[in-house]
């Protein structure tokens, strides 16, 4: 097979308290080489190829499981599909609505400053911010 990972892969897995199998390590190198917010289908297209017997439940599995253990992010911002993103840094995303892609935003917010913090009680783990228009591409194009 001759599939080589990265350091990185390993230590964040290492870091989130998951098991690092060939195919977990494969698809969070994926996440992390792939800044495109890939879909269960873009993972499971990117990697099948290298990796025969990989299927599409064991990719939304480990991407599931990357999710609930903080390895990575599950974005909902696409009604239509769910995306991850290997950058688990507080920050925002953009959806364009025209073509689909999703990006990400340095946009100034508090959102930083929140997670970990209480409000009314209620202790901060996570804060979604989504922004959707039409990308500059596309105004562009």
């Amino acid at each position: 097979m001759g599939f080589k990972h990265s350091d990185e892969a390993v230590e964040r897995l290492k870091s989130k308290s998951i098991k690092p199998s060939m195919q977990r390590v494969a698809i969070m190198d994926y996440l992390i080489l792939n800044r495109t917010h890939p879909s269960v289908d873009d993972v499971y297209k990117g990697l099948s190829a290298s990796i025969p017997t990989l299927s599409r439940t064991t990719v939304y599995n480990t991407l599931k499981l990357f999710s609930d253990k903080g390895a990575a992010l599950m974005l909902t911002i696409d009604e239509s599909r769910v995306n991850f993103d290997g950058d688990t840094s507080p920050h925002t995303h953009f959806l364009c609505k025209n073509c689909g892609k999703i990006y990400d935003l340095q946009v100034p917010s508090p959102v930083k400053e929140v997670i970990g913090m209480s409000l009314a009680g209620h202790q901060i783990s996570e804060i979604h911010y989504y922004y959707k228009g039409v990308c500059k591409a596309c105004l562009e194009g």
